[in-house]
């Protein structure tokens, strides 16, 4: 491929906490928010265009939420063609430097990573990113910070600093650890990674869910299980997850 760096943006979740309704992806971000020709930005398409924007990116595959036991079917207002209309135009016009691609997601988020990195492996990138759809305010200096890290490193997280002092309790609602803030800190997206280990690893994660239901957090701790230590590069503030309605506004 002409590039060593793939991405993967990450929509196949239900949104079930944005009170039903559209996907939190394919919402527009609000007046003010526009792609090229005029059209509303969506979430998704901010999203996206922030990676299509960095020339060393060849490779963006977008996982979508697809047919799997425990979940509701993916239907034309959730599938790849709502992914692909929440998308500015210019993104998917044919014969430009970048590849755009759409997997159907599984049944966590885990496994829809693992499909786009199967994916992925046909084209041989050397690293590759992985970052949430609902981060639409991701920017360029947070993509290349990651992405230096991880050439670096082999793995990278970006992490912001804590305000507030954390425990750790257990589940009868005692502290069980007093934690410091200055050893601690909130994890963001994109994370990247070397991508034959993070594919591997995401294999060996994938058949211990299979023997223990056991659910992974993010890339960050598939890496660290199976492969070894992430490095830390500083998060941003300004690049916050939609959960909720009201995030849109925030």
């Amino acid at each position: 491929m002409d590039t060593a760096i793939a991405a993967v943006i990450t929509a196949a979740g239900s949104s079930s906490r944005m009170g039903g309704g559209l996907k939190k992806e394919y919402r527009p971000l609000g007046p003010g928010f526009t792609d090229d020709a005029g059209k509303p930005l969506t979430v998704l398409g901010a999203a996206v265009g922030a990676f299509a924007a960095i020339a060393r990116i060849g490779l963006i595959v977008i996982t979508v939420p697809g047919e799997h036991p425990g979940k509701l079917p993916a239907s034309a207002e959730t599938g790849e063609a709502a992914a692909r209309a929440a998308l500015p135009a210019g993104l998917l016009a044919p014969g430009g430097r970048l590849r755009i691609f759409f997997v159907p997601g599984g049944s966590t988020r885990r496994a829809s990573v693992h499909h786009a990195l199967a994916l992925i492996e046909a084209w041989n990138p050397a690293f590759v990113l992985i970052h949430d759809g609902g981060r639409p305010w991701v920017d360029a200096a947070l993509i290349n910070r990651t992405i230096d890290a991880a050439m670096q490193r082999r793995a990278a997280v970006p992490l912001l600093p804590l305000t507030e002092t954390p425990k750790e309790f257990d589940e009868s609602g005692v502290v069980t650890r007093h934690l410091r803030r200055s050893s601690v800190g909130a994890a963001q997206t994109p994370q990247g990674f070397a991508f034959p280990e993070i594919l591997r690893a995401h294999e060996q994660a994938a058949e211990r869910e299979l023997r223990e239901h056991y659910e992974y957090t993010d890339d960050a701790e598939v890496w660290g299980e199976f492969i070894g230590p992430v490095a830390v590069v500083e998060g941003s503030v300004e690049n916050k997850k939609i959960t909720f309605p009201e995030d849109l506004h925030a």
